[in-house]
């Protein structure tokens, strides 16, 4: 059976993409999207790829997703399924591109500094 993989990742979410022909179902980690991400936003997000590449339907999409948050989740998937389409076509990555879908978003949060109450807010300064 023919299948494309791919690996996408968001903060510290991280989604493994298995993409094969078939009707176009999407399950993630063994439910639905919309039982999984449960919000509209979300599932506009990881269908954004399929519509630009005008491909929903054509695929059924195997993911699972550990880490972070659903909002990063979501955005690991479709980090996820942008890489595997172009796994599938390379001539879909232009317009994957121009929307910015393969692109790892870096954006982490900053790491609590020694001496400090966080990344950057200090204690309380009283000078007498």
């Amino acid at each position: 059976m023919e299948q494309w993989y791919a690996t996408g990742k968001r903060k510290t979410a991280v989604a493994r993409v298995f993409l094969r022909p078939g009707k176009g179902e999407i399950v993630v980690n063994g439910k639905t999207t919309k039982e999984y991400f449960y919000t509209d936003s979300n599932i506009i997000k990881i269908d954004a790829p399929l519509a630009i590449t005008k491909t929903q339907g054509k695929f059924d999409i195997l993911v699972t997703v550990c880490g972070g948050g659903i909002c990063a989740q979501a955005e690991a998937v479709r980090h996820g399924i942008s890489k595997a389409l172009v796994e599938y076509d390379p001539e879909m990555r232009p317009a994957l591109k121009k929307e910015g879908f393969l692109r790892r978003d870096a954006r982490m949060k900053e790491r609590k500094k020694y001496g400090l109450r966080s990344a950057r807010a200090r204690y309380q300064f009283s000078k007498r």
